[in-house]
């Protein structure tokens, strides 16, 4: 196999049990307790320092991390799957057949009971045997049922194993796609993604596992001032909802019965002061601030309403630990372009809330923002040398206005427009420019969207397949379509950077105690001893300089971040 996983380690944990195999099919650990595993683990992680491999890191990581046991590197066989097939799909079952080159169609399901079946599927078996006879792996083994005893368990390592082995086979052997709209597939930067997306896959087991420090009298405070004190029983729930609306229907005498929860009834409340909108989205609203007392009096509501029904009561005694840790299901990859996602809260948190973030006594927060990421992947990986110069500055869109003869303003939205494949409108000119100034990367973006138009996958920089949605579509379709693609090799070339930039910090932030409780889109926060503070502060730009230099292969492009000590999340720089 063309270079193989140095240092592989096969782990597998079901049924409050694990297993460890070496490459060769060896038991290094014998299936044995979480608790008797756990020590063992530990040993091994000292002495040879492995790459486990596994299926999917919330399966056989999450017991051995709530366990205590910190895993340096892994390679996590759903995540590699993504990125060469693209998609969100990443069960073992799809994963073995894309590997075997089976059709996906094929793969086993667990059957419901049927009183008039003589034989089920599952007992037509051999009971020992892991693959079907057409070489599925069974679905019983997939869903979990069948693994029930230290052979099975040893044997679901081992496939795992000889996934990861075909995965890195073909990641060296990956064929350099066509430049169709983002990046030929390269083997090392495939590599190098595929550790990358294995070392976040754990660290989203590890962000559910630990939680985001929450400050819950500060929580209590807020979620009261926004939405009223905590309810008794429903009718006074109901009692402090009517009074939330009587502030804003005070301003419209005579439609007092408007249900604020319905668009429809909201817009002709605002009809009938004269203000018409088109929908009641807050930048919509916002717009008509001056107009009448009522717009003002309603985007306050919204924004008590918000935290009240999502954010509020419920919330904060369902997701919020005894611990006063926030928790919520994480994924490394949305099934797109690659960007984590997160629930609860965790990514979505209102502005109102963020002051309840807090570090925990004795501890700080680093947090740490990515400035102008998107353009700036943008000059690395079309390889614009006009782009990249003008990277080098603090403020990337002060050249590019300079250059284009076009206030700053004017310069930004010229540059998101590309990205996000806007052709017209305020910024036509200055885009008219930019193909000019900056052809090599507005190229890039050309190609990605005519790629999408016809339907064709693209490559991000990092070697991740994106895939277009298929079937009959009308020309504004297929634009839109033509649109996702040039934004998704810039946006998952992004994801990929923050991803081995996060992977980085987490590496070096574990023998001083730093430990990441969130990433929100470019952004990172890092909870460390205040002893460490300026310590971590440091991490965070080394690791920045080190993941982006290691992913782009140059140092031509410049990446910065604005990063901050603080108590509160809310105390940050916006």
């Amino acid at each position: 196999m063309p270079g193989g996983l140095p240092g592989a380690l096969g782990l597998a944990v079901a049924e409050g049990r694990g297993v460890v195999v070496a490459p060769s099919g060896a038991v290094v650990v014998a299936p044995c307790t979480l608790g008797e595993l756990v020590p063992r683990l530990r040993q091994l992680e000292q002495e040879q320092r492995p790459r486990w491999v596994w299926w999917q890191a919330g399966r056989d990581a999450r017991p051995v991390v709530e366990a205590g046991v910190h895993l340096a590197r892994c390679w996590d066989v759903a995540e590699v799957h993504r990125v060469l097939a693209g998609g969100l799909a990443a069960d073992p079952g799809t994963v073995w057949a894309h590997l075997r080159g089976l059709d996906p169609a094929g793969v086993p399901q667990v059957a419901e009971p049927d009183l008039f079946a003589l034989v089920s599927p599952a007992a037509q078996l051999d009971p020992e045997t892991l693959t079907t006879a057409d070489g599925h792996l069974r679905a019983d083994a997939v869903q979990g049922s069948w693994i029930t005893t230290p052979a099975r368990l040893a044997a679901w390592a081992r496939a795992a194993l000889t996934a990861a082995e075909q995965q890195r086979a073909a990641l060296a052997g990956a064929p350099r796609v066509p430049d169709s709209g983002g990046s030929p597939r390269d083997a090392r930067r495939l590599l190098a993604t595929a550790l990358s997306e294995s070392a976040a896959a754990l660290l989203c087991v590890e962000l559910e596992v630990h939680g985001l420090p929450i400050d819950r009298a500060a929580a209590t405070a807020l979620i009261t001032a926004a939405a009223g004190p905590r309810p008794r029983d429903e009718a006074q729930a109901s009692a402090i909802r009517a009074e939330r609306d009587r502030a804003v229907l005070v301003h419209v005498p005579g439609r007092e019965r408007t249900d604020l929860r319905n668009p429809l009834q909201v817009k002709e409340m605002l009809a009938s002061v004269g203000v018409n909108v088109d929908n009641t989205r807050k930048w919509t609203l916002a717009a008509h601030r001056g107009s009448h007392p009522v717009v003002e009096a309603l985007l306050t509501w919204r924004k008590a309403e918000r935290v009240a029904t999502t954010y509020g009561w419920h919330w904060l005694e369902s997701h919020v630990g005894e611990d006063d840790r926030l928790r919520g299901a994480w994924t490394a990859c949305d099934g797109g372009a690659g960007r984590m996602t997160a629930a609860n809260g965790l990514h979505n948190l209102p502005a109102e809330l963020r002051p309840a973030v807090a570090a925990h006594p004795g501890h700080v927060l680093v947090r740490a923002d990515l400035g102008q990421i998107e353009p700036r992947v943008l000059a690395a990986v079309a390889r614009d040398p006009a782009f990249a110069d003008a990277s080098q500055a603090a403020d990337l869109y002060s050249p590019v206005a300079a250059e284009l003869g076009v206030d700053r303003p004017v310069a930004k939205v010229a540059v998101l427009a590309a990205m996000y494949g806007q052709t017209s409108g305020s910024a036509g000119e200055a885009l008219k420019r930019l193909d000019r100034a900056y052809p090599t990367a507005m190229a890039y973006l050309h190609r990605a969207y005519d790629a999408g138009v016809r339907g064709d996958a693209v490559v991000t920089w990092g070697g991740r397949r994106v895939p277009m949605w298929q079937g009959p579509l009308s020309e504004a379709q297929r634009a839109a379509r033509g649109r996702f693609a040039r934004n998704a090799v810039v946006q998952g070339a992004a994801a990929e950077l923050f991803k081995a930039w996060a992977a980085t910090v987490r590496a070096g932030g574990h023998p001083i105690g730093a430990r990441i409780v969130l990433c929100l889109h470019d952004e990172l926060l890092v909870h460390v001893h205040d002893a460490h503070a300026e310590e971590t502060v440091a991490l965070v730009h080394r690791s920045l300089d080190e993941a982006a230099a290691r992913w782009t292969g140059t140092h031509r492009v410049r990446f910065v971040a604005d990063v901050s000590v603080v108590r509160r999340w809310s105390e940050a720089k916006a």
